[in-house]
């Protein structure tokens, strides 16, 4: 079995730290199975995310939601696309339309093959994101705008990503391209996999793959529980590590 994870709110808390205790605990996962990371952030961010220990025992790092591509650690593919000027420009001008006015800078963000957008900003952190989250969740604005640019621009894709922005990116180019790279049976985790969530390309296709298993969770601790009742081999791996501390 081979085992693929999202980020954001699989692996970590959005934009922040993975737990320490399971950056061990997952650190040691990853060197005894074949895993692989699909993200939409930039592979910079993801490494300050997930530690390095973690990162340089992956066997795939999917950035971008999958417009760069790293192989044990090197970058194997890179998409040159970049958001067309009157999809910025419409950006721009619905930011200044949307009837959440709490704003924190950056709310643009060049990826290698794709553009995040956020209306509160990636320079909101802590509450001020937690805020805009729970009033997108009522609201549903994220994913009445993707849908919108969506229609607008049939051969541009936008999805929900993390808890503030909208992955937009060239039609294709989404987290499924992972079964280019990686066959056999895959086990997925991720938080975004329902309709218009940057996990559901994956996760719809995995789902009607035989032997392949898809998780949506809530959050990193969802993963981490699953994972320790999922494997039994490696819980008394873990067993064996203990006993000799």
């Amino acid at each position: 079995m081979k085992y693929v994870f999202d980020v954001d709110g699989t692996l970590t808390p959005s934009r922040r730290r993975i737990d320490p205790q399971f950056e061990i605990w997952f650190t040691r996962f990853c060197r005894t199975h074949e895993v692989s990371i699909a993200t939409g952030s930039d592979i910079e961010k993801t490494r300050e995310q997930i530690g390095d220990a973690v990162w340089k025992s992956l066997q795939y790092s999917f950035n971008c939601n999958c417009a760069e591509i790293y192989h044990s650690g090197t970058v194997v593919h890179r998409e040159s696309w970049q958001c067309p000027d009157d999809l910025w420009l419409w950006l721009e001008d619905y930011l200044y339309k949307s009837p959440y006015r709490h704003r924190y800078g950056r709310h643009f963000e060049n990826r290698p093959g794709m553009l995040n957008f956020s209306v509160v900003g990636r320079g909101a952190y802590g509450e001020e994101r937690t805020a805009y989250y729970n009033w997108d969740q009522m609201s549903q604005e994220r994913q009445r705008l993707a849908q919108e640019i969506n229609d607008r621009w049939p051969d541009i894709c936008a999805r929900v990503g993390g808890e503030t922005g909208i992955d937009i990116s060239a039609r294709g180019i989404d987290k499924s391209r992972v079964l280019d790279w990686i066959d056999g049976p895959i086990t997925f985790f991720g938080d975004a996999c329902g309709n218009g969530g940057n996990d559901a390309p994956l996760a719809d296709v995995l789902r009607r793959c035989d032997h392949c298993v898809v998780h949506s969770v809530s959050s990193w601790r969802d993963t981490w529980n699953i994972l320790k009742g999922i494997n039994q081999s490696f819980n008394e791996y873990e067993k064996k590590i203990a006993s000799r501390v």
